[in-house]
């Protein structure tokens, strides 16, 4: 067997891993580059290899740093099946649809900044992927049970089981057989942070041969959830009812902004903020969580009890998904009492941008950064102090107060993650340390070193095929 990391290997984004083995050839995740200015490069020559030897694809979970060159893959000739939760499956649909849609709007954009230039430059903005390419996508998508093993080709099977990160998300135990031998390969995706709102906990896993494990936040643990609470709290309080501002909230579509909604209204149900009122401005957002709802079966106790709270309680809590453009725009132009929830989380692209551009300049309001925010995204620029940023072309000055809340991050943090490791029977034979900037995946080779005593562990060094015995 032999493993080629193509992406999420010194870095969070662009996750994919190709597994070779003597039956043939498959991926785990097909994911997007995101952030800084090599991103749209890499999405371009990332599937540069022949795509008909590989068999099938599995999938962790919807998020576009996992899922975001699926179109591409399957516009490039891919024609084998795609593997995923059920709840994946569904978050895709609106996911990719999505994706592609900024992907044309994006190209169309740069072409018309590149109309002077000559015509063979054109091509290096077309869209990587078109919405009808997106559509064909997701007729390759296979709903799976968490914990149901099936066969997706010659040699393999596998499962998915509960990841604790998003709706749907999994960890994947893919057993491959060779000259008579088989050999469990575990992929963690995602982990989920544990004892946090909506979802369950991530599931231990007993054994496995070679581990791919996450590290994003492998180098530093999250404030507690009750300090990140008093932290919100206190921003909420001083921004809303003292100095009369908004509060901007950028967040994952998926995840995060359902996460969010959560916290804001149990401290509305504890008496610790008053009333609130909440706009969420993402389409996509908005259908995650309708869709989130539909797979209450997958929420903790917790939240089960809070949404019926919420809905017995509509004035308290009032939550309003804006959908068209123009309801987005009216936004701006009410300049206090919100709390204003919108994608991307990274502050890249969609709609945040624009509240970003009317509310960052504006001494009482504050910015409240609730995500990992990954190296060369404005996101990042503003938790790293930046005093000011450029949005469409525009100088703003950053006078809102920014608060990076890290208690609220999906991801599990260093002692999570060992803890999560800890639910081995023994050490894999070989883990390999993935999804995490250089410094973090450093850290926690070390870390699994120091206080699991494990050996083997190393951090994925990308496009390097290792061979395992």
């Amino acid at each position: 067997m032999k493993l080629t990391f193509l992406g999420a290997a010194g870095e969070v984004t662009g996750s994919c891993l190709r597994v070779d083995h003597e039956h043939g050839a498959f991926l785990v995740d097909c994911g997007l580059f995101q952030g800084g200015r090599e991103a749209d490069r890499k999405n371009r020559s990332a599937l540069d290899f022949e795509l008909r030897g590989i068999d099938f694809v599995l999938l962790t979970h919807a998020h576009l740093d996992h899922s975001g060159l699926l179109p591409r893959l399957v516009a490039l000739g891919y024609r084998g099946r795609i593997f995923a939760t059920t709840a994946t499956v569904d978050l895709l649909g609106v996911m990719l649809m999505d994706s592609a849609h900024i992907q044309e709007k994006e190209a169309e954009w740069a072409l018309r900044d590149t109309r002077s230039r000559k015509a063979a430059r054109r091509a290096e903005v077309a869209p990587l992927y078109t919405v009808e390419q997106a559509r064909t996508s997701l007729g390759r998508l296979v709903a799976t049970d968490y914990d149901a093993w099936i066969e997706p080709g010659a040699g393999v099977r596998c499962r998915f089981r509960d990841a604790g990160h998003i709706l749907g998300s999994a960890i994947i135990e893919i057993d491959v057989g060779e000259r008579g031998h088989t050999r469990r390969l575990v992929a963690s995706g995602d982990i989920g942070q544990p004892m946090r709102p909506v979802l369950r906990d991530p599931v231990r896993i007993a054994h496995a041969d070679y581990l791919c494990v996450e590290s994003t936040y492998g180098n530093r643990a999250h404030r507690s959830f009750a300090a990140t609470c008093d932290e919100l709290v206190l921003a909420l309080r001083r921004t809303l009812e003292v100095d009369g501002g908004n509060v901007i909230i950028p967040a994952f579509a998926v995840g995060r902004t359902q996460e969010v909604l959560f916290v804001l209204a149990d401290l509305v149900r504890a008496g610790r903020i008053g009333r609130l009122d909440v706009v969420v401005d993402s389409p996509m957002a908005s259908a995650v969580t309708a869709l989130t709802v539909r797979h209450a079966d997958l929420w903790d106790d917790e939240t089960r009890a809070l949404y019926a709270w919420a809905e017995a309680n509509p004035g308290r809590f009032r939550v309003r998904f804006v959908q068209d453009v123009e309801e987005s725009m009216a936004l701006n132009a009410v300049k206090g009492g919100l709390v204003v929830i919108s994608a991307s989380g990274m502050c890249d692209a969609g709609r945040i941008k624009h509240h970003l551009r009317y509310n960052l300049g504006r001494r009482e309001c504050a910015v409240v950064i609730a995500g990992f925010q990954a190296a060369g995204t404005l996101g990042r620029r503003l938790v790293d102090g930046a005093h000011q940023v450029t949005l469409f072309g525009e100088r703003i000055p950053v006078r809102a107060r920014i608060h990076t809340i890290g208690g609220l991050s999906a991801h599990a943090d260093q002692p999570a993650l060992l803890d999560w490791l800890r639910g081995f029977g023994e050490a894999p034979r070989r883990t390999f340390v993935v999804h995490g900037e250089a410094t973090a995946a450093a850290a926690f080779v070390e870390a699994v070193e120091r206080e699991l005593g494990w050996s083997g562990v190393e951090a994925a060094q990308a496009g390097v095929p290792v061979v395992l015995k």
